[in-house]
Protein backbone atom coordinates (compact mmCIF):
# COMPACT_ATOMS: atom_id res chain seq x y z
CA UNK A 1 0.00 0.00 0.00
CA UNK A 2 2.81 2.39 0.87
CA UNK A 3 4.42 1.76 -2.50
CA UNK A 4 1.23 2.88 -4.24
CA UNK A 5 0.97 6.00 -2.12
CA UNK A 6 4.42 7.30 -3.02
CA UNK A 7 3.76 6.74 -6.74
CA UNK A 8 7.08 5.24 -7.63
CA UNK A 9 9.31 6.65 -4.93
CA UNK A 10 12.82 5.16 -4.90
CA UNK A 11 13.82 2.36 -2.66
CA UNK A 12 16.45 4.53 -0.98
CA UNK A 13 14.33 7.58 -0.25
CA UNK A 14 14.70 9.21 -3.66
CA UNK A 15 12.11 11.23 -5.49
CA UNK A 16 8.91 9.73 -6.82
CA UNK A 17 8.04 10.09 -10.49
CA UNK A 18 5.49 12.79 -9.67
CA UNK A 19 8.02 14.70 -7.58
CA UNK A 20 10.51 14.50 -10.43
CA UNK A 21 8.03 16.00 -12.89
CA UNK A 22 7.10 18.82 -10.50
CA UNK A 23 10.72 19.53 -9.60
CA UNK A 24 11.67 19.73 -13.28
CA UNK A 25 9.76 23.01 -13.31
CA UNK A 26 10.47 24.35 -9.82
CA UNK A 27 13.77 22.75 -8.72
CA UNK A 28 15.32 21.02 -11.74
CA UNK A 29 18.63 20.19 -10.04
CA UNK A 30 16.74 17.85 -7.68
CA UNK A 31 15.26 15.91 -10.59
CA UNK A 32 18.53 15.59 -12.48
CA UNK A 33 20.47 14.63 -9.36
CA UNK A 34 17.92 11.90 -8.71
CA UNK A 35 18.45 10.56 -12.24
CA UNK A 36 21.94 9.54 -11.16
CA UNK A 37 20.24 7.21 -8.68
CA UNK A 38 17.42 5.93 -10.87
CA UNK A 39 16.93 6.38 -14.62
CA UNK A 40 13.19 5.67 -14.71
CA UNK A 41 11.31 7.88 -17.21
CA UNK A 42 7.84 6.32 -17.58
CA UNK A 43 5.75 9.22 -16.21
CA UNK A 44 6.99 11.89 -18.66
CA UNK A 45 6.30 9.46 -21.49
CA UNK A 46 2.75 8.82 -20.28
CA UNK A 47 2.18 12.57 -19.98
CA UNK A 48 3.50 13.12 -23.51
CA UNK A 49 1.11 10.48 -24.86
CA UNK A 50 -1.89 12.06 -23.11
CA UNK A 51 -1.07 15.65 -24.08
CA UNK A 52 -0.32 14.77 -27.71
CA UNK A 53 -3.64 12.95 -28.00
CA UNK A 54 -5.43 15.91 -26.39
CA UNK A 55 -3.86 18.31 -28.89
CA UNK A 56 -4.83 16.03 -31.78
CA UNK A 57 -8.39 15.88 -30.41
CA UNK A 58 -8.54 19.68 -30.33
CA UNK A 59 -7.38 19.92 -33.93
CA UNK A 60 -9.74 17.14 -35.00
CA UNK A 61 -12.82 18.74 -33.45
CA UNK A 62 -12.17 22.45 -34.06
CA UNK A 63 -10.39 22.43 -37.43
CA UNK A 64 -10.48 18.95 -38.96
CA UNK A 65 -7.53 17.11 -40.41
CA UNK A 66 -8.79 17.48 -43.99
CA UNK A 67 -8.54 21.24 -43.54
CA UNK A 68 -5.11 20.79 -41.96
CA UNK A 69 -3.95 18.73 -44.94
CA UNK A 70 -5.30 21.30 -47.38
CA UNK A 71 -3.54 24.08 -45.52
CA UNK A 72 -0.30 22.08 -45.55
CA UNK A 73 -0.51 21.86 -49.34
CA UNK A 74 -1.05 25.61 -49.60
CA UNK A 75 2.01 26.19 -47.45
CA UNK A 76 4.27 24.02 -49.63
CA UNK A 77 5.16 24.97 -53.20
CA UNK A 78 6.35 21.43 -53.87
CA UNK A 79 3.01 19.99 -52.73
CA UNK A 80 1.13 22.52 -54.85
CA UNK A 81 3.17 21.61 -57.93
CA UNK A 82 2.60 17.90 -57.30
CA UNK A 83 -1.17 18.31 -57.16
CA UNK A 84 -1.61 21.09 -59.71
CA UNK A 85 -2.51 18.83 -62.62
CA UNK A 86 -4.53 16.24 -60.73
CA UNK A 87 -8.25 15.88 -61.53
CA UNK A 88 -10.42 17.32 -58.73
CA UNK A 89 -11.60 13.92 -57.50
CA UNK A 90 -8.08 12.50 -57.45
CA UNK A 91 -6.79 15.59 -55.66
CA UNK A 92 -9.54 15.36 -53.05
CA UNK A 93 -8.73 11.69 -52.46
CA UNK A 94 -5.02 12.48 -52.08
CA UNK A 95 -5.78 15.27 -49.58
CA UNK A 96 -8.02 12.96 -47.58
CA UNK A 97 -5.40 10.20 -47.50
CA UNK A 98 -2.83 12.72 -46.27
CA UNK A 99 -5.33 13.91 -43.66
CA UNK A 100 -5.91 10.38 -42.37
CA UNK A 101 -2.19 9.72 -42.05
CA UNK A 102 -1.64 13.04 -40.28
CA UNK A 103 -4.53 12.37 -37.93
CA UNK A 104 -3.25 8.98 -36.79
CA UNK A 105 0.30 10.29 -36.45
CA UNK A 106 -0.95 13.22 -34.35
CA UNK A 107 -2.93 11.06 -31.95
CA UNK A 108 0.19 9.00 -31.19
CA UNK A 109 2.44 12.05 -31.22
CA UNK A 110 3.91 11.08 -27.87
CA UNK A 111 5.89 8.42 -29.72
CA UNK A 112 7.75 11.19 -31.55
CA UNK A 113 8.80 12.71 -28.22
CA UNK A 114 10.29 9.32 -27.42
CA UNK A 115 12.18 9.18 -30.72
CA UNK A 116 13.53 12.72 -30.36
CA UNK A 117 14.61 11.95 -26.81
CA UNK A 118 16.43 8.83 -28.02
CA UNK A 119 18.31 10.82 -30.66
CA UNK A 120 19.16 13.65 -28.27
CA UNK A 121 20.28 11.23 -25.58
CA UNK A 122 22.53 9.33 -27.99
CA UNK A 123 24.20 12.50 -29.26
CA UNK A 124 24.69 13.98 -25.79
CA UNK A 125 25.95 10.69 -24.36
CA UNK A 126 28.53 10.25 -27.11
CA UNK A 127 29.67 13.88 -27.04
CA UNK A 128 29.95 14.40 -23.29
CA UNK A 129 31.65 11.01 -22.77
CA UNK A 130 34.05 10.91 -25.71
CA UNK A 131 34.49 14.66 -26.13
CA UNK A 132 34.80 15.69 -22.49
CA UNK A 133 35.78 12.47 -20.74
CA UNK A 134 32.58 12.05 -18.71
CA UNK A 135 31.26 8.65 -17.63
CA UNK A 136 27.52 8.99 -18.04
CA UNK A 137 25.33 6.10 -19.12
CA UNK A 138 22.92 6.17 -22.03
CA UNK A 139 20.07 5.53 -19.58
CA UNK A 140 20.95 8.66 -17.62
CA UNK A 141 21.05 10.75 -20.77
CA UNK A 142 17.75 9.33 -21.99
CA UNK A 143 15.97 10.02 -18.70
CA UNK A 144 17.46 13.52 -18.74
CA UNK A 145 16.03 14.16 -22.20
CA UNK A 146 12.58 12.91 -21.23
CA UNK A 147 12.39 15.27 -18.27
CA UNK A 148 14.15 18.20 -19.93
CA UNK A 149 11.60 18.07 -22.76
CA UNK A 150 8.65 18.57 -20.41
CA UNK A 151 8.31 22.29 -21.32
CA UNK A 152 7.41 21.14 -24.84
CA UNK A 153 4.46 19.32 -23.28
CA UNK A 154 3.31 22.67 -21.91
CA UNK A 155 3.63 24.11 -25.40
CA UNK A 156 1.34 21.36 -26.70
CA UNK A 157 -1.20 22.18 -23.98
CA UNK A 158 -1.02 25.85 -24.92
CA UNK A 159 -1.48 24.94 -28.57
CA UNK A 160 -4.58 22.89 -27.72
CA UNK A 161 -5.99 25.81 -25.75
CA UNK A 162 -5.40 28.17 -28.67
CA UNK A 163 -7.13 25.76 -31.06
CA UNK A 164 -10.14 25.36 -28.74
CA UNK A 165 -10.32 29.18 -28.48
CA UNK A 166 -10.44 29.40 -32.26
CA UNK A 167 -7.35 31.62 -32.52
CA UNK A 168 -5.43 31.46 -35.80
CA UNK A 169 -7.34 28.46 -37.12
CA UNK A 170 -7.84 29.98 -40.58
CA UNK A 171 -4.10 29.74 -41.32
CA UNK A 172 -3.35 26.85 -39.02
CA UNK A 173 0.05 25.18 -39.31
CA UNK A 174 0.22 21.85 -37.50
CA UNK A 175 4.03 22.04 -37.37
CA UNK A 176 4.00 25.49 -35.77
CA UNK A 177 0.58 26.01 -34.18
CA UNK A 178 1.26 28.75 -31.61
CA UNK A 179 3.26 31.97 -31.60
CA UNK A 180 6.04 31.12 -29.18
CA UNK A 181 8.81 31.38 -31.78
CA UNK A 182 10.08 33.77 -34.45
CA UNK A 183 9.08 31.54 -37.34
CA UNK A 184 5.41 31.88 -36.47
CA UNK A 185 5.50 35.63 -37.23
CA UNK A 186 7.41 35.57 -40.51
CA UNK A 187 4.24 35.32 -42.60
CA UNK A 188 5.04 35.24 -46.30
CA UNK A 189 8.79 34.91 -45.80
CA UNK A 190 10.73 32.10 -47.46
CA UNK A 191 10.10 28.65 -45.98
CA UNK A 192 13.72 28.29 -44.92
CA UNK A 193 13.48 31.52 -42.90
CA UNK A 194 10.36 30.28 -41.12
CA UNK A 195 12.01 26.92 -40.46
CA UNK A 196 15.03 28.67 -38.95
CA UNK A 197 12.83 31.01 -36.93
CA UNK A 198 10.95 28.08 -35.42
CA UNK A 199 14.16 27.08 -33.61
CA UNK A 200 14.07 30.35 -31.64
CA UNK A 201 11.24 29.18 -29.42
CA UNK A 202 10.59 30.17 -25.80
CA UNK A 203 9.68 26.65 -24.72
CA UNK A 204 12.55 25.24 -26.74
CA UNK A 205 15.02 27.52 -24.96
CA UNK A 206 13.53 26.48 -21.62
CA UNK A 207 14.06 22.85 -22.54
CA UNK A 208 17.64 23.60 -23.64
CA UNK A 209 18.38 25.30 -20.33
CA UNK A 210 17.10 22.25 -18.47
CA UNK A 211 19.23 19.99 -20.66
CA UNK A 212 22.33 22.03 -19.85
CA UNK A 213 21.63 21.92 -16.12
CA UNK A 214 20.89 18.21 -16.21
CA UNK A 215 23.85 17.26 -18.38
CA UNK A 216 26.22 19.13 -16.07
CA UNK A 217 24.79 17.29 -13.06
CA UNK A 218 24.82 13.74 -14.45
CA UNK A 219 28.26 14.17 -16.04
CA UNK A 220 30.00 16.06 -13.25
CA UNK A 221 31.20 18.60 -15.83
CA UNK A 222 30.74 22.36 -15.82
CA UNK A 223 27.61 24.04 -17.19
CA UNK A 224 29.83 25.67 -19.79
CA UNK A 225 30.93 22.28 -21.11
CA UNK A 226 27.36 21.00 -21.00
CA UNK A 227 26.23 24.10 -22.89
CA UNK A 228 28.82 23.44 -25.61
CA UNK A 229 27.25 19.99 -26.12
CA UNK A 230 23.60 21.04 -26.00
CA UNK A 231 23.87 24.31 -27.90
CA UNK A 232 26.31 22.77 -30.36
CA UNK A 233 23.85 20.08 -31.40
CA UNK A 234 21.05 22.69 -31.49
CA UNK A 235 23.09 24.68 -34.01
CA UNK A 236 23.73 21.56 -36.08
CA UNK A 237 20.03 20.76 -36.28
CA UNK A 238 19.23 24.41 -37.04
CA UNK A 239 21.61 24.38 -40.01
CA UNK A 240 20.51 20.96 -41.26
CA UNK A 241 16.77 21.70 -41.11
CA UNK A 242 17.20 25.17 -42.61
CA UNK A 243 19.38 23.85 -45.41
CA UNK A 244 17.03 20.96 -46.15
CA UNK A 245 14.03 23.30 -46.22
CA UNK A 246 15.84 25.69 -48.55
CA UNK A 247 16.78 22.82 -50.86
CA UNK A 248 13.19 21.58 -50.94
CA UNK A 249 11.92 25.05 -51.87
Amino acid sequence: MADVMVAGAGESGGLSQVERVVDTFVAPSKTFTDIRRNTSWWLPFVLYLIVAAFFAFAVDKKIGFDAVAEQAVQQSQMAQDRMANLPPDVRAKAIHQQAVGTKYASYVGGIFFLIFALIGALLNWATINFGFGAKTTFGQNFALQMYASLPMMLKSLLSAGVVFAGVGTENFNLQNPVGTNLGYYLGDSAHWMKAAGAFFDLFGFWSMALSIIGLAIISGKSKGQAAIVVVGWWLVFLLVVTGFTAAMG
